[in-house]
């Protein structure tokens, strides 16, 4: 693995930049990258001891996890916007390996769900296990409405990039297809086209791409997750690290810098302008523009000054959108190759037995922990990435997550990191052990070859990212969340600008997609048609 960035505490930092970026997700490394290919010197700071947000990979005991990309879909595909986006940003050094026919197993006990690369074998594989015409038809009827709903996404975003004039006058015909698709929960959408209970928790099987049951959650955001899966999974060659990697370059060759251990205290207003940010040991540099990284909640409600909160305006707002889900996460490391154990390609989102009402199932998790976990989701990058019996011999690794609910975990929030006492550590074993099960169930060859394990709950995700309530998804993907008009770019301060999944929705594709649409409401350029066309000439 090559290390990206330097330490803040060990380097010379100039006071001066063209560009700041607070926070180095992928949608401020592409913000910089793409700035940097501008001619502007830009200044990444990461709070974190690594670069990458979500994208970044940790090691411990010899192993090696990702923490937030477990699969990519439609890289792969010929021409496909995202590929492109991802071979420009990168230079074309991000390379992926497909996952093959089947990318999601949907599980509920002895009942398992392939879902299949294509979108006719998408439809035929369901339709083997619900072979009832009326069941067919409803299939069709939902792969269509996924595919309206996203095609309404382009101009809605699109939208977000413009101001002025122009922007007000265009601003409710770009948005109001898409609102169409959000004002509706997953449920009402999928009640609509079929009343069979266990077919809709099948086709709502991939919540937990987004945190939100199918009666909680705007069917435009599940639309988005299952449309972008249609055509198959891939990882990327190498593992996760290699997003920061392979973007990183891009804005050294400028002139610019990574830095970690470099929180941000403050974001610094001088003449009602963003002129720069105060660390953390209350050093300022300063920069003509200011993008945050760092989430709405956070930006508006925690880097502003008092005063430019209260003048901004948006608190009430932001109030009105709930954090989306927290999380653990287990990382397993196993003292056998992928190959070796025979460890599947394919995800799995296991739910409990015969239960396939979601919200019921979070719902009583959230009331009593011991019910059943509301879903288990299992990754196997060991076996994804076939890079990784190279870097690891004769090991692999493996990864499960489920929700879980901040407040089970804020009596130790003051607790600093990793001495947080026993209780603490009695209480993760708990789940970590009750995680395995899942997995042995499912998998039962690896109960012998598990040599590691490490717990991760929201209070760590809270320790790096800087969430409050250790969200994984920024703000909640509700129906309300797209109503926010103010979750764009372009803040209301000069030279302050948002990047990531606030600006977008929650994933790798929308990350990336971010830092394009921020760096065209920057310069007034549309940067995706330009970066389009730029690769179809080449």
């Amino acid at each position: 693995m090559t290390k990206v960035g330097r330490s803040y505490k060990q380097s010379d930092v100039d006071e001066q930049w063209d560009a700041i970026v607070i926070g180095s997700g992928l949608g401020g490394l592409a913000s910089a990258a793409l700035l940097s290919n501008m001619g502007k010197r830009v200044l990444v700071l990461e709070r974190h001891y690594v670069i990458g947000g979500f994208t970044h990979t940790f090691k411990r005991k010899g192993y090696e996890w990702d923490v937030g990309v477990h699969y990519v879909g439609e890289v792969h595909r010929d021409r496909s916007v995202l590929g492109q986006l991802f071979n420009h940003v990168t230079d074309g050094e991000l390379k992926w390996e497909g996952m093959g026919e089947v990318y999601d197993r949907i599980v509920f006990g002895d009942e398992a769900y392939p879902l299949r690369a294509g979108v006719q074998n998408f439809k035929d594989g369901l339709r083997e296990q619900f072979p009832d015409a009326k069941d067919g038809a409803a299939i069709d009827e939902y792969v269509s409405a996924v595919f309206a709903a996203s095609k309404a996404a382009r101009s809605f975003y699109a939208e977000k990039a413009l101001s002025g004039v122009a922007g007000f006058l265009a601003a409710p015909f770009m948005r109001r297809p898409y609102l169409a698709h959000t004002r509706k929960t997953t449920y009402e959408v999928l009640r609509g086209i079929t009343d069979n209970t266990k077919l809709i928790g099948v086709l709502t099987g991939q919540y937990g791409d987004y945190g939100l049951p199918p009666k909680q959650s705007a069917f435009a955001m599940h639309a988005s997750v299952a449309k972008h899966y249609f055509f198959g999974g891939n990882y990327p060659i190498g593992g996760s690290a290699r997003f920061a990697e392979t973007i990183a370059p891009k804005i050294e060759a400028g002139g610019g810098m990574l830095l970690t251990n470099a929180g941000v205290d403050e974001i610094v207003i001088e003449g009602g302008k963003a002129i720069g940010v105060k660390l953390e040991d209350g050093r300022v540099l300063r920069a003509e523009l200011i993008i945050s990284n760092a989430g709405a909640l956070n930006t508006y409600g925690a880097l502003l000054p008092a005063g430019e909160r209260a003048r901004v305006g948006f608190a009430p707002q932001l109030q009105q959108i709930e954090p989306s889900a927290a999380h653990l996460s287990l990382y397993i490391g196993l003292n056998q190759s992928a190959a070796a154990l025979k460890l599947p390609k394919a995800n799995y989102w296991i739910y409990p037995a015969n239960e396939y009402d979601h919200d019921r199932n979070v719902q009583r998790f959230t009331e009593d922990e011991d019910a059943p976990f509301p879903v288990i989701y299992i990754s196997f990058p060991g076996a994804k990435d076939p890079d990784f019996e190279r870097r690891y011999p004769g090991k692999s690794t493996i990864e499960i997550i489920t929700l879980a609910p901040w407040e089970r975990f804020a009596k130790w929030d003051a607790k600093p990191w990793k001495k947080r006492g026993d209780d603490y550590e009695a209480y993760k074993a708990a789940f970590s052990q009750r995680m395995l099960e899942q997995l042995y169930a499912v998998e039962p060859q690896t109960r012998d070859a598990v040599a590691y394990h490490e717990l991760s709950t929201p209070l760590s995700t809270k320790h790096f990212t800087a969430y409050q309530h250790g969200e994984i998804y920024g703000l909640s993907h509700d129906p309300g969340r797209f109503e926010g008009k103010f979750l764009r770019p372009r803040s209301p301060i000069p030279n302050l600008y948002l990047t990531g999944q606030d600006v977008v929705t929650a994933g790798i594709g929308a990350a990336l997609f971010s830092g394009y649409l921020t760096v065209s409401a920057i310069t007034g350029r549309n940067v995706v048609m330009e970066t389009l066309n730029q690769t179809a000439s080449a």
